[in-house]
């Protein structure tokens, strides 16, 4: 039997916190099994229920989405973060994933949608709603052209994985196109986590794209 992915959901209004709840609680393979109003009460909350997932407003107090986000995956990087939000300008959805966000949903998402982003963070994708995955794209695109040698020190097998993590593969995607092992790919994402100096995978895919990574 499938486990269930363990979700915090952190909303400053009870409203949407309270629907939020009600609407995972209703789909298979999701459990709430914790809420925070606040971006501190998000720390608190997760170092103590150990989630899977947490869906993350931007604008909370004491301390704001993006912040409490970066903190969430610095300090447990097994836990995803979508962020559910109203705030769609381009500034603040590149801050989201800067800051260690695996996906980035605006408020009005239908179920479906929401409940898709939280099984593809789980399984260590990036998913943006369809209202802003062809801008998101566009954020990248065009910054500079690819450079021969781009990071130079990877390897092939590296270069591949690279490849399909910047075109926001999960690993098990990845082993399934490149025909070999998920060990290995957390092999070689591990190593290229090293390589390009990044502090994960959000980091990893800026920098890939912006080299030009992941356009095919």
């Amino acid at each position: 039997m499938t486990q269930n992915i363990r979700v915090v959901v952190a909303d400053d209004h009870q409203i949407v916190r309270d629907g939020l709840v009600a609407l995972l609680g209703a789909l298979d393979g999701t459990e709430v099994v914790g809420t925070a109003a606040d971006g501190r009460d998000v720390l608190h909350v997760v170092a103590e229920v150990a989630p899977d997932v947490v869906v993350m407003d931007i604008q909370m107090p004491e301390l704001d989405g993006i912040e409490a986000t970066r903190r969430v995956t610095a300090r447990h990087p097994g836990v995803r973060v979508v962020m559910l939000t109203m705030n769609e300008d381009d500034d603040t959805v590149l801050s989201a994933i800067r800051a260690g966000a695996s996906g980035y949903l605006l408020k009005g998402s239908g179920a479906e949608e929401v409940h898709g982003a939280i099984r593809a963070a789980h399984a260590g994708g990036m998913v943006f709603g369809a209202s802003l995955a062809g801008r998101v794209a566009g954020l990248f695109a065009g910054r500079r052209e690819p450079e021969q040698v781009a990071f130079p020190d990877l390897t092939d097998r590296e270069r591949s994985v690279l490849e399909l993590l910047a075109a926001g593969r999960s690993n098990d995607a990845i082993a399934r196109e490149l025909y070999v092992s998920s060990k290995t790919v957390r092999n070689a994402v591990s190593s290229i986590y090293t390589k390009l100096h990044a502090a994960g995978r959000a980091e990893a895919i800026i920098k890939a794209r912006e080299a030009g990574f992941g356009r095919s």
